[in-house]
This record gives C-alpha cells, structure tokens and sequence, in this order.
C-alpha cells in the first residue's frame, strides 16, 4: 500500500533548496497570518473560527516556481492551499487541513501589453494590471471592488465587479488564457486556452492552481466618478436601473440608504443622514446621468476624474459598504447576496426579510443586485429567510460557507484526474453526494 502520509520536514526542506531559505517559512507567526480572510466579517463563520493553521508558508516568484512548488508538495503528500492577498470573505484560502499555504503575492509581474490582452503572473494585483493596460490606451474588462487584490484571487475566487454592468461574471469572456497547474508530482505548466480556461475560474483552486494568466483588454475609456445624494432611498432606486442601461455603458453603479452611507468614510460627496449613489460613468453620459438625478429630486455632489477617483468609488461598491457597517458596530450585523427587479420594486418587503433590513444596491448586467444586511441572531434566522426572499421574487446566495457552488459536479468530475489525492485547497468541494449549503447557488 502507498504511504501517503504527509511529510511536512522533507517539503520544508525541498523547498528551501528550490526557493531559498528567505522564501519558505515555518514560524507561528507567519503561519498564523497566512491562515486567515476576512472570514470574521461573517458571524456564522466568526462562531467556527479558527478553521485551520498551515504548517508552513511558501513565497514563489514567478509561474514556473509556482509549478515546481506544487510539484514538490505532491511528492510530499502535504495539502495545499493557494493563496492571493487574502481578500477573501468567506474562508476559502484558510488551509483547513493544514499543510502548504501557497502564497503566490510575490509572484507578480505584467508579461505582454498587446493589441486586445494583457498578459500577467498570478500574483499581479489588480490595480497594477489595470494601469498597465491604461498605458497602453486600453483597460481590463472587470475589476473587483477590491482593486489591490491579485489577478489569481479573483479569478479563483472572484465573480465580478467594477465592469460586471456590460461584461457579466468572470468566468465567460474575461480570461483569453490560462497557465494552471495540476496536483501531480511532475508539476508543470499548462496552457489552456478560451473554453478550456473557463472551469479553472471561480472554482477555488481545487481543480487546479492558476500561476498565469491573459485577459482580454478593450479601448481606453474616458471615466468619471459621479457622486449624488438624495432624501430618500426610494428617490435613489428610483433612477438606478435607468443610469445603468446608459450608452456608453457605466462601470458601476451603487446606492446606499443613509444609515449605510454614514458608515462609509468621511467624504464631502457622500453627505451624512442623505441617501448616496456613486456611479464610474463615461464622460459622455455623465449630462444623461445628471438629467435622471435631477429629476428624481437627488442633487450632484461631485464629478471626479482620473483613474484614483474610479478605484475609490470601487471600493465603496459591492460588500465594502457591509464592512464599513459591520466595523461601526462589531458584532451586529451579517449580510446575504440578493438578486431582482424586486430590490427595486419591492423594497419595504425586501427591508422586512430580516431584523434591521438594510440594503446596498448595485446596476448590474441584466437585473439589480445586492448586498442585504441585518441585524444577526442566529444562523437559523440567516437561513429562513432564503424562502421569504424567494417568495417576493428575490434570488439569493448564502456568503456565509466555504464550498465551491459554481459548476460544482463539473469541478469534480474534472478534480478527479487535476487533483487525484484531493491535495488541492481541501474541505472545498463538496464530496459526491454532501447535500449543498442552504441558500447557495441562486445569484451567480
């Protein structure tokens, strides 16, 4: 019989021969702070943690090291779990069996700048990327709210973001081509390109580790950062859909309720006790923009350029209000994805689903979304209110688990022959017939 017992000293010690003492790490410390995301920000996650502690931190520096790392800890039967700059929500990255945390933050660099795609290391942070394409006369397609987290974090663990409004999710269209690598003891490289890149995105890294990766770019645009306020937060959902179908296409479009919006941080544009709307809009919309505000009885607080105005309004979209919500009073408040012409349509009743309803709205590619808070009291009152959403016709998500629930039996189908020994990001994927987490699945 195989022995397939982990051997944590002989990867510690492969490792340091291949990456050098400087980029391999067993202390407590750095072990600790690599097994950790944002995960306390959801208390039904805050009441498991911790859910992990890896046994030692890799830092390759480019794609290739990345596949000799991985390839290293096949041989060695360690679990990994690949890791960004541990954004994340949800504990995703956290190494629930211990083993390698695959840090791959330093393995950044922008490759190619050509005609329509960019070419860049899985570390690259999006940011980086987006002004590389800019100099160039061009941009990235989509960006998460989040601008400094790495191009392999969001598209293992991403779904879409500043530029979802035209382009949808992530998974279709954004990735030209990937370089992954698979859990097998001579890991290398692999290109896959088009369709065949496209079961490697959102799938987190547990159908094989993404070390490279080419977007499609399209033409430069002129943006600007709108910010408005209203009275109410019906007067602001009153216009949002309408900004959103502008042409040319706006890149984001959010609306907070006032107590949302003093959460935020201190921003003469975003006056306090008002309801806020804050949209990256071409220039040439921006008069269209400012007729609908206008006429809903909102006011323009400002119009920002540059590309530090469109970043900033990014981080303000999306699950960055709940957060800023969440740090206003720790403990409180948990938050679930909703979907629907009813966040519109039906607020009141949407507001009613939980205790202290409050909702952050965002124009999204095809019908609203959004992020809806309440005030938290158990995992059971989280979960009721799936079907109480349903039955005024709003989809929902349950944020608060770590499985993958995209493409879930395809993802395993495919692990079987990536990921033989189930090395890859384990606890996950779900097991063959595990029943799967309440309220997942239904916004994508």
């Amino acid at each position: 019989m195989t022995d397939h017992t982990p051997d944590i000293d002989a990867l510690a010690a492969e490792l340091r021969e291949l990456l050098g003492d400087r980029a391999v790490t067993t202390e407590l410390r750095a072990r600790e702070k690599a097994s950790v995301d944002g995960a306390y920000l959801s208390p039904i996650l805050a009441e498991q943690l911790p859910l992990g502690l890896a046994d030692l931190v890799a830092f390759p520096t480019s794609a290739e090291q990345i596949a000799e790392t991985i390839g290293a800890a096949v041989r060695h039967h360690v679990p990994i779990t690949p890791r960004g700059k541990g954004t994340g929500n949800y504990g995703q990255g956290i190494p629930m069996q211990g083993g390698l945390v695959l840090d791959m933050s330093k393995a950044r660099g922008v490759i190619e700048v050509g005609d329509g795609f960019i070419t860049v290391e899985a570390g690259t942070p999006m940011v980086m990327i987006e002004q590389a394409a800019n100099a160039a006369g061009q941009q990235i397609l989509m960006y998460p709210s989040t601008a400094q987290s790495t191009i392999g974090g969001f598209l293992s663990g991403g779904s879409g973001g500043t530029g979802s409004i035209k382009h949808g999710s992530n998974h279709i269209g954004f990735v030209r081509a990937l370089d992954v690598v698979h859990a097998v003891p001579d890991a290398r490289l692999i290109h896959v390109e088009g369709t065949a890149a496209e079961p490697y995105v959102h799938t987190y890294g547990t159908l094989g580790i993404i070390a490279r990766a080419t977007l499609q770019l399209e033409p430069l645009q002129n943006w600007r950062g709108l910010y408005a306020s209203f009275d109410t937060f019906d007067d602001a959902l009153s216009v949002i859909r309408e900004i959103g179908l502008l042409e040319p296409t706006p890149r984001l479009v959010s609306a907070d309720l006032p107590v949302l919006a003093n959460a935020l941080p201190d921003d003469p544009a975003i006056p306090k006790d008002r309801a806020s709307l804050r949209a990256i809009l071409d220039a040439d919309t921006v008069e269209a923009a400012s007729a609908l505000i206008f006429g809903a009885g909102g006011r323009i607080e400002d119009v920002r350029e540059g590309a530090a105005a469109s970043m900033k309004i990014s981080m303000l979209s999306y699950n960055h209000p709940i957060e800023w919500l969440q740090k206003s009073d720790p403990g409180k408040y948990f938050h679930v994805e909703v979907a629907g012409d009813a966040l519109v349509e039906r607020i009141d009743e949407v507001h009613a689903i939980y205790n202290g309803g409050m909702l952050h709205i965002e124009a999204q590619h095809g019908r609203p979304i959004g992020m809806l808070a309440g005030i938290y009291e158990s995992k059971e009152q989280v979960y009721a209110g799936f079907d109480a959403l349903a039955a005024i016709g709003v989809g929902s998500h349950n944020p608060h688990h770590w499985e993958v629930d995209h493409e879930v039996e395809r993802t395993r189908r495919l692990a079987a022959d990536t990921d033989p020994e189930g090395l890859f990001n384990p606890g996950k994927l779900p097991a063959e017939g595990v029943a799967p987490v309440a309220g997942a699945g239904k916004v994508t």
